[in-house]
């Protein structure tokens, strides 16, 4: 399999070149220090994985998308630092397959470029442990519903989601704004769907990462 290695780092990109010259089915043809560089390295090298770092130095997440429109066949692994369940949600959302973190040893790294590159999802314990916890459902997140702009919410869908996210039904958000079960309902639909979320734990997860109530209020409710 040929992999890139995109990261700003010299010390991670000689370390994890080290790790993978040690399976002889690896090829590493190109590190990638930024972005920019990434991108004209795509399109000079037939590539089936790259191990990237999105949040270093010279890179952002928006690289994600733009490298799936040069190579849809491509297959992303992330190896970040620790980073919280909505940015995990993001880098998912936007294309990315397989999620490591940089602490994790030799054999994890290995094991989530070859399963990476055989089309299976690889999340190392700490990044699966975190997913769990917050309730990210990864067999159904839709990348056609990542984009780079903002999401555009009304005062009532943010109104509705501050509810939400407190734990209330759709019956007591009803009672609360004087208003139908029913119109509850398809507002709750139209901002899933700006979202880009099937269930509650986004919207919550939206919500505590706009401030819109605090982590503390962090309450799943069974309704979706």
């Amino acid at each position: 399999m040929k992999v890139i290695i995109a990261d700003s780092n010299d010390i991670v990109r000689v370390g994890l070149r080290a790790i993978l010259a040690s399976d002889h089915s690896v090829d590493v043809v190109g590190e990638a220090i930024s972005s920019e560089e990434l991108l004209e390295m795509m399109k000079l090298n037939d590539v089936d994985v790259i191990l990237l770092d999105y949040t270093a130095p010279g890179y952002t997440i928006d690289v994600i998308p733009k490298i799936l429109n040069i190579n849809k066949r491509l297959k992303i692994v992330a190896i970040t630092p620790e980073q919280s369940p909505s940015v995990i949600l993001d880098a998912l959302k936007s294309g990315v397959m397989s999620y490591i973190k940089k602490d994790c040893d030799i054999p994890e790294i290995l094991a989530s470029v070859r399963e990476t590159a055989d089309g299976n999802k690889f999340f190392c314990g700490q990044i699966l442990d975190s997913i769990r916890r917050s309730s990210i459902d990864v067999e159904h997140l839709e990348n056609g519903n990542f984009s780079c702009e903002p999401v555009l919410l009304s005062e009532r869908e943010l109104e509705i989601i501050k509810y939400i996210a407190e734990g209330n039904t759709n019956a007591q958000i009803a009672d609360l704004l004087c208003l139908s079960p029913h119109t509850i309902t398809t507002h709750r639909k139209n901002i899933m769907a700006k979202l880009g979320t099937k269930n509650t734990a986004g919207i919550v997860m939206y919500a505590v990462k706009s401030n819109l109530v605090s982590p503390n209020k962090f309450l799943f409710t069974r309704e979706n």
